[in-house]
């Protein structure tokens, strides 16, 4: 079995290469079987198994572009979440220490009831902020494999013998 034309997840260049052969859409049928001398020589059979073959080398390409897209979207994401994540402890941290000394210092201004609200409000609005930040981290993510659905898009033509949207 030889090595698929193309690259297995890269782009995929305009014409697929040959052997011993132009190659491409415009191919004589005998470069496009490869191993057989002459039309009359290909059976209906082997055709339909190179046809079948190259559609799942095809398939399977797509399948390999559609999961590299994802994962790098999917890294987006983990980065988002792991911000979101370092913002709540270190918010927590930060509530927990900082809370405690504003409001024993604002005890002695107006009153522990009026100073732990006042400590309560102050955090909510770095919290809110922080919210922010991770929501539009999460925004930036694009969760549909772009080039993968382009590539997906030119299949029929292809399959009709089209090149480039032209008959």
């Amino acid at each position: 079995m030889t090595a698929p034309p193309y690259p297995p997840a890269g782009g995929y260049p305009a014409e697929p290469q040959r052997p011993g052969g132009t190659g491409g859409a415009h191919a004589r049928p005998t470069e496009t079987a490869g191993r057989h001398e002459d039309v009359g020589e290909v059976s209906l059979g082997q055709l339909v198994g190179d046809v079948t073959r190259d559609l799942s080398t095809l398939m399977r390409q797509e399948l390999a572009l559609a999961r590299a897209e994802l994962k790098q979207e999917a890294s987006k994401s983990a980065k988002g979440a792991g911000a979101l994540g370092g913002a709540g402890f270190a918010g927590s941290m930060a509530v927990l220490f900082l809370s405690i000394a504003l409001w024993w210092a604002l005890s002695h201004v107006v009153g522990h009831s009026w100073s732990a609200l006042i400590v309560a409000v102050i955090w909510g609005i770095v919290a809110a902020v922080l919210a922010a930040v991770g929501r539009r981290k999460f925004r930036e993510v694009n969760p549909t494999p772009e080039r993968t659905v382009d590539t997906l898009k030119t299949i029929p033509d292809a399959l009709k013998g089209e090149r480039g949207g032209t008959p």
